[in-house]
């Protein structure tokens, strides 16, 4: 290995990356514009939902039961609808997402002690959006069921409402959340992007900058030199190396100070564990770029094998023990998943080595093994 040959390697490599403006843009400016797009483009919250709803009681108890649904933050209120039958039209145009239909007689059964039933309608287009919605609805629903149960008891009895309310419900439910006080979906989804954005370009980047040269035919110069495979391999991706991990710094900063995202881990570890996540990214290219022998098949390869992990198998859309066991076994045999697990713990839980150890072991296996398979598949004599 010489070192001055390696320097010159990157030398050269970054003065390419800085002479194509398309390229420079790539590397520089596009994973901190797909953070920004992503970061406010993409929510898992499930608030404001659009509803009517049908009052055929026209009660002061069904006005009270459809109030509970307008002053919530959850629901946004567009208005009463006289027929039934107006719903299937709001419903297929997307005007409203929920309705509730409320039957003659709903405030006489409820104070004759008798079951009330309510209609609620919902759009299940987006079946996890639809299962939250039922759950807010079910929630305000027995909170209504409770309060009218109270008040009954009260009633009845000649006990204060309060005591009615204990009696009730004897048994007093108390939820904390850890980790995500405020159960915002983007403090959950910004880390997760730095995995997903250090999971695309990197690839990219490295498998263009390769295939570039064989395109060009520059590669002939390096296998006519005296430069050994691993001084190419390491001068040629070092640049890569460096522009991820500085693009994935900018995306730390951008998760913490634009989306506001707690960082609660150790600076130091999790920077240790994005350099090592990067090379394996960068590795991933580099066994691209030894495969194929254009752009093009660069590109659409790169595309197939960043993007399918970083999405699908990595836990950051879905939890991992809901993916069947094979899907769980594709997860286990990729880098996204560990990387993931690094920054959740990282920024939410606040834990580093102690908990994370393996993930990182995990990643610099690969890291390894990706830029071994690059050695043994690189050689100087050129394919006929």
């Amino acid at each position: 290995m010489n070192g001055r040959r390696i320097v010159s390697l990157a030398w050269k490599e970054w003065r390419e990356i800085v002479r194509d403006r398309l390229f420079f843009a790539l590397a520089f400016f596009v994973p901190t514009l797909l953070m920004v797009l992503f970061g406010f483009g993409l929510t898992l919250d499930v608030e404001n939902l659009p509803f009517a709803v049908v009052d055929q009681d026209r009660s002061a108890a069904s006005r009270d039961y459809a109030y509970r649904f307008v002053s919530s933050r959850y629901f946004d209120f567009k208005g009463q609808v006289e027929d039934v039958r107006q719903l299937d039209r709001l419903l297929a145009d997307n005007s409203i997402r929920l309705a509730l239909v409320i039957p003659p007689r709903f405030g006489e059964h409820l104070a004759r002690g008798e079951p009330a039933p309510v209609q609620v309608l919902i759009d299940g287009t987006f079946p996890m959006r639809a299962q939250t919605t039922q759950g807010y609805v079910a929630a305000i629903h027995s909170a209504v069921s409770l309060d009218s149960m109270a008040q009954a008891l009260s009633a009845l009895r000649g006990i204060p409402l309060a005591e009615a309310q204990t009696r009730v419900q004897p048994v007093k439910l108390e939820v904390r959340y850890l980790y995500n006080q405020s159960v915002k979906s983007i403090w959950s989804l910004a880390p997760k992007l730095i995995m997903l954005i250090m999971m695309l370009s990197p690839p990219f980047l490295t498998a263009l900058g390769v295939v570039r040269e064989k395109e060009s035919g520059s590669i002939f110069n390096i296998y006519a030199s005296t430069v050994s495979p691993g001084e190419f391999l390491i001068g040629k991706l070092a640049p890569y190396v460096l522009i991820s991990f500085i693009n994935g710094l900018i995306l730390w900063a951008l998760a913490i100070w634009l989306y506001g995202t707690p960082f609660k881990g150790d600076p130091l570890f999790f920077a240790l564990a994005l350099l090592l996540y990067v090379v394996c990214t960068t590795g991933i290219g580099l066994v691209i770029s030894m495969l194929v022998q254009t752009q093009v098949a660069a590109m659409i390869v790169a595309s197939i094998v960043s993007i399918i992990p970083a999405v699908l198998y990595s836990g950051m859309l879905l939890p991992l023990s809901s993916l069947a066991p094979s899907a769980l076994a594709i997860a286990h045999a990729l880098p996204p998943m560990y990387f993931t697990n690094i920054v959740v713990g990282s920024f939410l839980k606040g834990v580093g080595w102690g908990a994370l150890w393996g993930d990182v072991l995990v990643l610099a296996a690969y890291a390894l093994g990706l830029f071994g398979i690059g050695y043994l598949l690189f050689t100087k004599r050129p394919k006929s």
